[in-house]
């Protein structure tokens, strides 16, 4: 089988397409014919020894896969050969097969599309067990989301409307706001960066009373000025870091705010909590199938265009989720 790899850290362009081994099957594993697979910010970081996680090259990033089931290992009893599933695999997804531990592993209803299958796991998966079992976001609330165009950005908008909040987004370029304001309709869109006093702004649209809930995968500066308009007993997400720096809470302002500043390790849930995440992913596609979810996919490239997919990430141009594809998939790209 053929899988983009990784030989050494280093940049997107440093990826080659090679033949590679099928990778063992555990006794809980499930071999998965890869459909499609999701582009991530994690992705680019592993490739460049910069994740929490650091595989020994050579290795294919990827941790999300979309596809149909080729073989179980003897103590899997969920699937059987044929199944539709996703596969949430930490890396090795950028390939023609991967291999993931069953309890990783979720049926796609027959109605899914395997692009957008493979992108919902990390973003959509993160974005609602963030919203839902972190910050327990009510409907009616006020949910600022950074970065509001990148992958966590766009699965947060579109879960907190299914939820019954107010958005308020954020981002650096006006044309990419624009865009995400157009799919979901979104009323208030703030670039940050023309607006460095946005967290005023912020206020004035909730009548002084800040966000209820702020979603940030951002960091840096935005994280503190978050700080400076959360809503009395309002819930600030740790996400992630995609401006290079890990900022430090204020705690004066967290007293003064009575707020809690929470933690969003989605990863370690999802396998701490196996049958939970199992739960939130069926809940996301009930709701793709009933048309209330609308992920917003930016770019379809074929898996030996891979690095051109992580270079648009790396360079902030992507809106929503870059999905690759393997001949597997019996649509096309755009």
């Amino acid at each position: 089988m053929r899988a983009m790899l990784c030989t050494a850290y280093g940049p997107p362009d440093s990826l080659v397409l090679r033949d590679v081994p099928r990778a063992p099957l555990g006794e809980h594993d499930v071999r998965i014919g890869v459909h499609a697979a999701g582009v991530n910010f994690p992705d680019l970081l592993i490739i460049q020894g910069l994740y929490q996680f650091k595989p020994e090259p050579p290795f294919a990033p990827g941790g999300e896969v979309a596809g149909e089931v080729l073989e179980t290992g003897p103590a899997v009893t969920d699937f059987v050969p044929g199944d539709r599933v996703i596969g949430m695999t930490r890396w090795n997804g950028y390939a023609e097969e991967a291999v993931a531990p069953a309890h990783r592993c979720i049926a796609i209803p027959a109605s899914a599309d395997m692009r957008v299958a493979a992108g919902l796991a990390l973003t959509y998966g993160t974005s609602y067990h963030a919203l839902v079992q972190r910050a327990s976001l009510q409907p009616g609330e006020t949910l600022l989301v950074h970065g509001a165009a990148g992958g966590i950005g766009t699965a947060a908008i579109d879960i907190g409307q299914c939820l019954g909040a107010r958005i308020v987004a954020t981002g650096g370029n006006d044309q990419k706001l624009q865009a995400v304001a157009a799919h979901y309709g979104v009323e208030h869109v703030i670039n940050y960066n023309t607006e460095p006093n946005w967290k005023d702004r912020v206020r004035a649209l909730t009548h002084g009373r800040g966000a209820d809930v702020i979603c940030d995968p951002v960091g840096g500066d935005v994280f503190e000025k978050s700080l400076r308009c959360i809503n009395w007993e309002g819930r600030l997400l740790v996400v992630g870091f995609t401006s290079g720096t890990i900022p430090s809470a204020r705690a004066n302002l967290i007293l003064l705010k009575g707020c809690s500043v929470v933690g969003v390790f989605w990863g370690a849930y999802a396998d701490r909590d196996p049958e939970g995440n199992r739960a939130n992913l069926q809940r996301l596609f009930r709701w793709l199938d009933e048309g209330r979810l609308r992920p917003l996919i930016a770019r379809t490239l074929p898996l030996a265009e891979a690095a051109v997919g992580l270079e648009m990430l790396a360079r902030r141009e992507v809106v929503g989720k870059v999905i690759l594809t393997t001949d597997r998939y019996e649509g096309g790209h755009a």
